[in-house]
């Protein structure tokens, strides 16, 4: 990774999400909503604004929701095991 890519990254990081904050309490609330909508194959970008860019930006929020993604993944059948009905 180049300084010239490092330096872009920590100012991106600095200034924050230009969409909506959301806080680690709010990211908390929703992040079981969001994991599902993601596992479903649906937008949860778009139904839940500002929860990627905090998970991109806050390492806690982000080593939670990729233990949930895991689990419910592991947990969930596949999706074609629904169409098939």
């Amino acid at each position: 990774m180049s300084t010239d890519h490092r330096h872009r990254e920590l100012i991106l990081r600095l200034l924050g999400p230009a969409g909506p904050e959301v806080s680690c309490d709010e990211c908390f609330e929703l992040l079981d909503q969001y994991v599902d909508l993601e596992l479903a194959g649906e937008d949860a970008d778009a139904r839940l604004p500002g929860v990627r860019a905090h998970l991109q930006g806050c390492p806690a929020c982000h080593e939670e929701y990729e233990s949930l993604r895991d689990l419910v993944a592991q947990r969930s059948p596949p999706a074609f095991w629904y169409d098939a009905r």
